[in-house]
This record gives C-alpha cells, structure tokens and sequence, in this order.
C-alpha cells in the first residue's frame, strides 16, 4: 500500500475524516497505539524537525505520552485526552495548539514521512493503517501555517 502525500494549498478547504474505531481496535487499542505512537516520536526526535520538541529526553517523553493520549481518543479509544483540551473538540484544539509554532509544508512532509515510515514497520491490518494514514495526511494541512512566497513560482 502506498502512503501519498498531497500538497498544501492555501486557503484550501481541507476535508478530512477521523480514523475509524476499528483502527484503534487494529492497532491493539491503547497499548498498540502506544507502541505506534512511541517508534514514531523516536523518528521524530532524530529527524529534522526535532526542534519543535523539547531536547531534554526526559521532557521529550513527557510530549510523546501527552500526543499517544490525543491519537489514543481520537481514534476511539478512552476520553484520556480531556484535561487537556478543556472540553474543546479535539480537532480544533490539535489546530490552534499548533498555531504556536512556525509550521511550513517541508516540516509537514517530514513529520508525514516519520509518520509513514512507522506505519510500515508496525504489524496490524492495511486497510486500517490507510484508513488512519488518510486522516494524518489530510489533517496534518490544517496545521502548515507558513507559507514561503517566492518571487518566481518557476525556481
């Protein structure tokens, strides 16, 4: 199966839908979400975009055991993320929580791709691996908030 990255366009609309319940279920639910989660924060954390995070490691999993909570409720899984986004829909709090950072589509594609490598070396059902993969593309627009003009679109 292949996982495609499509551009982003400003001022797109960009649909999306939540993965299904029967991805957490695929996955292993909370523990195999964790698993997931926890190999593609270790991608992360040696990637390019590893300045995002905090570079203490100890603070780095601090971030990686609070983001597996908002994957783990928004895949279906238990309500363990509700403290943190104060009842908001958990969606929009994603999007304004990452308002806070200077996000480009280059950092999009390589969190994508740390993203997709994981879901490849992690065992479960394909169609639930595209299934949550469709959603993280689609959504992941939503959070590029800075986009790079060029005088000449050419070079």
């Amino acid at each position: 199966m292949e996982f495609k990255i499509t551009p982003t366009i400003e001022g797109e609309e960009v649909p999306y839908t939540n993965p299904s319940p029967r991805f957490f279920e695929a996955v292993g639910g909370a523990e195999g979400m964790q698993k997931l989660m926890y190999s593609f924060y270790d991608l992360i954390y040696e990637s390019d975009i590893h300045n995002f995070f905090p570079q203490d490691r100890a603070e780095f999993d601090k971030v990686k055991e609070k983001n597996t909570k908002f994957f783990i409720q928004r895949c279906g899984g238990p309500k363990v993320y509700e403290e943190e986004s104060k009842g908001m829909d958990l969606n929009e709090y994603m999007i304004r929580v990452h308002d806070d950072f200077t996000i480009t589509e280059k950092a999009r594609i390589e969190w994508l791709g740390c993203m997709r490598e994981a879901l490849q070396n992690f065992e479960m059902n394909e169609e639930a691996k595209m299934d949550f993969w469709n959603y993280v593309e689609a959504f992941s627009k939503l959070t590029v908030n800075n986009f790079e003009k060029r005088e000449n679109p050419y070079f």
